[in-house]
């Protein structure tokens, strides 16, 4: 007997009738499937039978068994198990790719092409098909052969070696930042090839290629180009910018923190005024934007000192008044607890058959006409499995239990 249920997902967003196939495992490949997910696409996030994907089980943060690293970053996707190193679970992926538009994965270099599952043959199933593929160090290359996690692929793009203070070593960034940017950058890679083919109207998918390490490459700033003209290596400079003063992070009286910019000759004058040091601004070693970077240590002492001397909400309030660019170093408490953040929808509560209400973060961006929206939180391992198997491939009943038994699925 058959089943030809279709599925529950919701049409919404600009991204409605994607079909997107998520492969991969942690951050970097399914990340940039969550970005579409958000936005309507239909995806389907296959995962190993009995554990699951990695992240499952990552992370000290657990309630009531589950990974709270799970429940976001699986939102708006559906969950099927399948054993892609067996032939007849490679035989079953083939036949979801006739389905899809979009193939996310992350493996190391070879191993997909090792299953019988490469760009090739799956290209050859459905030559629409854009094939996402997300590694350490790329698909070619002398190290492309070599393991890729965050920290080395921010090590390796030279943006560990700036994040710190100069007298310290290299420190790594606060989150998995690689993995995101990397996903992000998988997310907007495939909607560029979704133009290619739909939009210039080719017709054709094709294989992009993208490296853990190159997305914090591409956003270094003016790294490579100062480097290539004058040769200078930009090492650390803890919270200070290399080109603009002041602008740091100061304690106030309350042990609070809050981020102070105030670089441009206008803004540092009026700083100056509600520091009650208006000399300040015709002090020849802070009269110009140059001349405050080359005294930053000794312009930022100055303000620490003011800073110092009163609350959080003092130095905020008098320096919004005076339009000195002024904000608080939150931590995740004070951003459950903001009215901005309320307002903008920055977090949004979405119901868990086992947690109730819980919180993950809102839709980034907001789209005016076909806004995106979190209507499920990461599901259970193969919590879809009836429906796309019975649905989508239409197995028949006796089949499928046969694959749940040899656990293929």
């Amino acid at each position: 007997m058959k089943n030809t249920k279709e599925g529950t997902v919701p049409k919404f967003g600009p991204l409605q009738g994607l079909k997107v196939l998520d492969i991969g495992t942690l951050v970097a490949g399914p990340f940039g499937a969550s970005i579409l997910a958000d936005f309507g696409a239909e995806v389907i996030k296959v995962e190993q039978p009995k554990n699951g994907d990695t992240i499952r089980q990552a992370g000290k943060s657990t309630k009531n068994g589950g990974s709270m690293g799970w429940i976001t970053a699986a939102r708006n996707k559906r969950s099927i198990t399948l054993d892609l190193r067996q032939s007849e679970g490679q035989s079953l992926l083939k036949r979801l790719v006739k389905w899809a538009d979009i193939l996310i994965e992350n493996f190391s270099p070879k191993t997909l092409e090792s299953w019988n599952l490469g760009y090739d043959e799956l290209s050859a199933i459905n030559p629409r098909l854009i094939m996402v593929r997300v590694s350490g160090y790329g698909q070619s290359g002398p190290y492309s052969h070599k393991p890729g996690l965050d920290r080395l692929a921010l090590g390796f793009s030279g943006l560990k070696y700036v994040t710190g203070y100069p007298d310290q070593p290299p420190v790594r960034v606060g989150v998995t930042i690689a993995d995101y940017l990397t996903g992000t950058f998988n997310a907007l890679s495939a909607l560029m090839a979704v133009y290619y083919r739909d939009v210039i109207g080719t017709g054709k998918g094709q294989e992009i290629d993208l490296a853990l390490y190159e997305a914090p490459l591409r956003i270094s700033e003016d790294i490579v180009t100062t480097y290539d003209q004058t040769g200078e290596v930009r090492g650390r400079y803890g919270n200070r910018h290399p080109s603009f003063a002041p602008a740091e992070i100061f304690e106030t009286a309350d042990e609070r923190w809050v981020v102070i910019q105030a670089s441009l000759d206008k803004i540092f004058a009026s700083l100056a005024n509600v520091m009650g040091q208006p000399n300040l601004a015709h002090d020849p070693r802070f009269s110009t934007l140059r001349k405050r970077s080359e005294n930053a240590d000794e312009i930022h002492r100055i303000i620490r000192e003011w800073v110092k001397e009163k609350t959080a909400e003092e130095v905020t309030s008098l320096l919004e008044k005076a339009d000195v660019p002024v904000g608080p170093v939150n931590n995740i408490a004070d951003i459950f607890r903001d009215s901005h953040i309320a307002a903008r929808e920055n977090i949004t509560k979405i119901e868990d058959p086992d947690l109730g209400k819980v919180a993950t973060p809102g839709i980034v961006p907001k789209f005016s006409e076909t806004p995106g929206k979190v209507w499920r939180l990461g599901p259970t391992l193969g919590a879809d499995n009836d429906e796309i198997y019975l649905g989508i491939l239409n197995l028949e009943k006796e089949e499928y239990e046969s694959l749940k038994k040899k656990y293929i699925i």
